[in-house]
């Protein structure tokens, strides 16, 4: 199978996953194994890459690589993540779409979702079966190279267990986006999907603000109340129980909406159903923050004085060529042969 005919393949799964629907039973099965995945945050990953594999899409994100047929294709292991559905997908698709191999260790968080979409490729093309190997079946051994996202932890695991492997390693990563006070009801609205879009836990979701002196949060908690019933998600409200009692207990201030506790606070992870926020007075105390957590920061949303800054609504709408942690993974396959 050859570059055109593997851009085919992903295409006819563009059209494929268009065509799913709320009433498949592989997404309650999902949900039923993850009650993180939703039916309407599966939804969500499943339209938006349906909206991505469109041969148009495929052919404008490879075209700069000049890709040529690997005269001896390489294995290569994908230790994906789980936190938000199909989350591992756009490694697997930049391993096969080189002409590689995949040898897929899932997350247990999201298996059953994601060996669906792996079989519907397989279905539309058989021969996709000879390049993916998962494994459980065949163990983490044989292979040449290594993608691997986990959290900081993990990874120094990962970086000693790879060591003498070519390796590509994500760590945590978080988002934040920089306010001025100038924004519209219907850009603070698109802010609240950059927020609350599976449940906050992506790495591209806005756990951070920087806001300027004397900000009006007002207007954000109204444009927010489209999520209120996230608090409805027992999970959720789980962790926003907790999170509140515990800033309580330690009369630590904050705000509460009733579904989202905002507070001040120079660190730039916030826990799940906390947005924390620091102040800014002018445009070099943004660069500064920036600067300083410029190793740790995924995406920035909004009115940022650097470049490279994401609309908003678009933080968990990333384009083909949109790396995790800006790291370049069809350069890295190209670079193994």
């Amino acid at each position: 199978m050859n570059y055109t005919q593997r851009v085919g393949v992903f295409s006819k799964l563009g059209d494929r996953l268009a065509q799913v629907n709320a009433e498949m039973p592989h997404l309650q099965e999902a949900y039923l194994y993850n009650n993180w995945f939703t039916i309407d945050m599966q939804m969500r990953a499943i339209s938006a890459w349906a909206g991505l594999l469109k041969e148009e899409n495929l052919q404008n994100w490879l075209k700069p690589y000049q890709l040529s047929e690997p005269k001896d294709p390489k294995t290569v292991a994908i230790i994906m993540a789980g936190n938000i559905p199909l989350v591992g997908f756009h490694d697997l698709l930049s391993v096969l779409i080189t002409g590689n191999i995949a040898l897929v260790k899932c997350s247990s968080d999201d298996t059953q979702l994601m060996k669906w979409v792996i079989d519907q490729l397989i279905d539309i093309e058989p021969e996709m079966g000879t390049m993916i190997r998962y494994a459980e079946e065949y163990h983490m051994k044989n292979f040449d190279a290594v993608i691997a996202t986990g959290s900081n932890n993990t990874n120094r695991y990962f970086e000693y267990y790879f060591k003498n492997k070519p390796n590509l390693l994500r760590k945590n990563r978080k988002s934040l986006a920089v306010l001025t006070g100038d924004e519209s009801p219907e850009e603070l609205a698109l802010l609240a999907d950059d927020v609350f879009m599976y449940f906050g836990m992506g790495c591209r979701n806005v756990s951070k603000l920087l806001v300027p002196k004397g900000y009006n949060l007002e207007p954000m908690f109204i444009a927010f109340e489209k999520y209120k019933d996230i608090i409805h998600h027992n999970k959720y409200a789980n962790n926003y129980t907790y999170h509140k009692a515990l800033f309580l207990m330690n009369q630590d201030p904050h705000l509460d909406n009733g579904f989202l506790i905002v507070r001040q606070d120079d660190a730039l992870d916030s826990p799940l159903s906390v947005l924390m926020f620091s102040i800014y007075e002018k445009e070099e105390d943004i660069l500064d923050f920036l600067n300083l957590h410029k190793e740790h920061i995924q995406c920035v949303v909004g009115h940022t004085p650097n470049e490279g800054r994401v609309s908003f609504g678009k933080s968990q709408q990333p384009a083909l060529w949109d790396y995790a942690d800006g790291v370049d993974v069809i350069t890295f396959l190209k670079g193994l042969h």
